[in-house]
């Protein structure tokens, strides 16, 4: 949301969809959020009773002067012209993030939010139904890949709501879902090391585990229970052990 058209625009415009967003991704009120691509403001009207100060991220010109003009009288919108892959959005306090998400890149924003660390408790995205299908799947299932244990290392994913296309103008071509994004306590400390990892035991999924290391690891996997399974058939805490005890053996 809040880029031309021929980018994937599509805005939500269901009034009981966008109050069911709103509620998700603030309960009765949260004292800040961070609204990614607010578009023409749909989403933003739920929010606003919602939250003490809300600062909107958009990247499109015309939607910003458009959404200046509807919320001048508004003192708890702070609206700020910026892509938000390249904006810090923690330069205003700890937040809860939300937004209806630019199918293109959806992936990348989910990354940014898991980085943000634990001043961002939360988030409420609506997406392609496809994508929050990976996030959701699995070990075992064909969703689960790079993206789904990436945001299940991090956090506890729940469904929001699933979204057809018809609550959209225009509507795509496909359904969407919302998820909500609750960031777990945890003891990982070498997060971007153990994505690399992943990452890499993901990078053909054809092969299995040993194949896929054997560039980084050597022969150290030769032997491991793990050695001849595929990546998507590790568990999120399989994945954690696996990069420990790689990690402490020299390659051989």
């Amino acid at each position: 949301m809040g880029l031309p058209r021929k980018l994937g625009q599509h805005f939500l415009v269901r009034q009981g969809t966008l109050e069911h967003l709103a509620a998700a991704a603030c309960g009765e009120n949260v004292p800040r959020v961070v609204e990614v691509g607010p578009g023409r403001g749909a989403l933003t009207r739920h929010l606003l009773p919602r939250t003490d100060e809300l600062h909107a991220v958009e990247i499109d010109r015309g939607l910003v002067a458009s959404l200046h003009h509807n919320f001048e009288n508004e003192p708890k919108f702070h609206l700020h012209l910026g892509d938000v892959l390249e904006t810090d959005l923690a330069q205003w306090g700890s937040a809860v993030v939300t937004g209806n998400l630019p199918y293109y890149i959806t992936s990348p924003i989910i990354e940014r939010f898991l980085r943000l660390g634990p001043d961002f408790p939360q988030a409420v995205f609506l997406m392609q139904r496809e994508v929050a299908e990976r996030i959701l799947a699995g070990p075992g299932s064909r969703n689960y890949g790079y993206l789904t244990v990436a945001v299940q290392l991090v956090c506890r994913v729940e469904l929001v709501c699933h979204v057809p296309a018809a609550a959209f103008s225009p509507p795509p071509k496909v359904d969407s879902a919302a998820l909500k994004f609750i960031r777990q306590p945890s003891a990982i400390t070498n997060l971007p090391e153990l994505l690399q990892f992943v990452g890499r035991c993901f990078a053909h999924k054809r092969k299995n585990l040993r194949n896929n290391l054997k560039p980084y690891f050597g022969n150290a996997l030769d032997g491991s229970p793990e050695a001849n399974l595929r990546a998507e058939q590790l568990s999120i805490q399989q994945f954690i052990q696996l990069y420990a005890r790689l990690s402490a053996t020299p390659a051989l």
